[in-house]
Parts: structure tokens; sequence; C-alpha cells
């Protein structure tokens, strides 16, 4: 490791110690994406959506722990909560005003896991005939 210098210690007094990938701590609310198991969008919990997903991926990593979007409503992350409890788990509400997260809540393990995909597959949408036969507004003005 190189010496430190008298700009290392001035740039390190103004804006603090550096960190390793400052970017991955504030998307996954503190941790490191190597170590993400899971991760749902604020929709997704809003939806209570990802429980079967969630309570499956803790019995694979009984070591883990939820972080839930302190930004987001406590009331969402009732069922959430509930199966941390039934499964002895922690849960941690991450608040950070500087950076917003696009996700509601991520299990994160203690130790690099690098799953490669931590997302819910995506529910392919569901458009009844009604809605596709539909005509836009503007077509049945033009008579087209």
């Amino acid at each position: 490791m190189a010496k430190k210098d008298v700009d290392d210690y001035l740039q390190e007094g103004i804006y603090g110690p550096l960190e390793l990938h400052p970017d991955q701590k504030r998307k996954y609310m503190g941790t490191y994406r190597e170590r993400v198991v899971l991760a749902l969008t604020k929709a997704q919990v809003r939806g209570e959506k990802g429980l079967k997903e969630l309570e499956q991926s803790i019995q694979t990593y009984p070591q883990s722990s939820i972080l839930m979007n302190g930004n987001m409503n406590f009331r969402f992350f009732k069922p959430y909560r509930e199966l941390a409890n039934k499964h002895g788990i922690t849960y941690t509400s991450v608040t950070n005003r500087e950076a917003e997260s696009e996700y509601g809540l991520v299990l994160a393990a203690k130790t690099a896991v690098d799953k490669e995909e931590i997302f819910l597959p995506e529910e392919p949408e569901q458009k009844s005939e009604e809605h596709k036969q539909k005509k836009p507004w503007w077509k049945k003005l033009l008579g087209i």
C-alpha cells in the first residue's frame, strides 16, 4: 500500500474516507451488489409481490438480512417483517436522503454470494381482448 501524503489527508478531511463502489452501496441500500440475494422494486413491495421467492431465498441463505427502504411507508413491509420474524432473520430500515434507491426491499447476505439473477421474473401483462380491439380516439375521429 502506498504511503499517504498531505494531499490524501486533506481529501479525506474534506470528502470523508474513500469507499469502494459507493454507487452500488447507494443503489442497494448500503450493501454491495455481490451480497444481494433478492431485490424487489418499490412497486413490487407495495403489491406484496415476491413473498414466496423471498421465503425460498431466506431458506437458502439463513444468515441473510432484509434491508427495507426507509423512504417508503412502513405499512407496506408488514408481510415481509412477519416473514423475517418467522424465520428468525434481522430486518433494518435504511434511509438515505441523498440517494434515492429504486428498490423497496433487498435481501442481503453477510458475505458475497454473486448471484446472477437477483430480480423477480417479470410477469407478462394480461390485456383483455376488448382492450386490444379498442381503437384510439383519433382513429375513430378520422374514421380510420
